[in-house]
């Protein structure tokens, strides 16, 4: 489980505590979209602890590439604020921990789950050691993700929304990651890449509207993958994020893993949405995107 202290480097203490007591008496609603049970917070703590274990088995060489397959998510939870489903903001925690005691200066985490992590954001934005790119339909929960959130102060630059529209799949973020997030993570140079890993852009996925398909995440691994191999020496650690349709969540983490492993057999039950014409206006977004961040292009 995660320590207090690599927990307060993220959240305030007060916060922690009070995460634990609300576990203690029972749980129930600790926000208006996040209930709690007794064992909650264990839960959290072992989440949280799980991602720093496979960056630690990741930077020490054990293994090549980890995936933290842990609930509950993080990436919504802020210093103060537990709230879409999260207690500890997981991937966060784990970048300061990798910060602190890997001396690294660079890291990159990439965020493909549906909605927009507010909570790995607002603990980076100002920050020019972590570069948080994050690809998440837009308008939707939590409603931050704006293309013109950029970070600030030493931070400025180093936060990339990608607001994506609704019923956008495959081909939008295969060419997301390869035309934006790949010139953006060469120049960037990361010693470490983190995934929050949501499925829940899964066209099945109704807690959405967007039309990834299983092969579709699994390009999307190829690519991160790709990156990591070429300029972080293949340091690479997936953390389970969100995804609410269990077939499609189960099959797009088998896929992903399979990647991992160099295995290109993908299982896909569920098959593609009918395929359909790139949107016209989907180009000139992508030409947004590259001028807004033109530092790093």
């Amino acid at each position: 489980p995660a320590a207090l202290e690599e927990l307060s480097k993220v959240h305030a203490p007060e916060y922690v505590s009070r995460i634990q007591s609300y576990a203690e008496q029972g749980g129930g609603y600790i926000y208006a979209d996040t209930a709690m049970s007794k064992g909650s917070y264990n839960a959290a703590l072992y989440a949280a602890g799980g991602v720093i274990t496979a960056v630690d088995a990741v930077m020490s060489k054990r293994v090549d590439t980890a995936f933290a397959l842990v609930r509950p998510p993080g990436h919504h939870a802020t210093c103060w604020q537990a709230m879409g489903f999260c207690l500890f903001s997981n991937v966060a925690v784990a970048a300061k921990y990798a910060l602190s005691n890997f001396n690294l200066e660079r890291i990159l985490i990439v965020d493909f789950d549906v909605h927009h992590g507010n909570g790995t954001q607002d603990t980076f934005y100002t920050d020019q050691h972590v570069l948080y790119f994050s690809t998440h339909e837009y308008p939707l929960y939590p409603g931050t993700g704006g293309i013109d959130e950029t970070g600030a102060r030493e931070g400025e630059g180093y936060t990339v929304n990608i607001p994506m529209l609704a019923g956008w799949g495959d081909d939008e973020y295969q060419a997301i990651f390869e035309d934006v997030l790949a010139p953006i993570a060469k120049h960037f140079q990361p010693q470490l890449m983190l995934v929050s890993a949501g499925y829940d852009a899964h066209w099945a996925d109704h807690i959405a509207m967007m039309e990834m398909s299983i092969p579709g995440f699994a390009r999307l691994t190829e690519i991160l993958k790709a990156l990591a191999n070429m300029l972080c020496q293949g340091r690479l650690v997936f953390a389970l994020e969100g995804g609410y349709h269990l077939e499609a969540l189960s099959h797009s983490i088998s896929a992903t893993l399979n990647v991992l492993l160099g295995n290109n057999e993908i299982s896909d039950p569920l098959g593609r949405k009918e395929a359909r014409r790139r949107p016209v206006s989907f180009d000139q977004f992508v030409a947004m995107v590259k001028e807004i961040h033109r530092a790093w292009f």
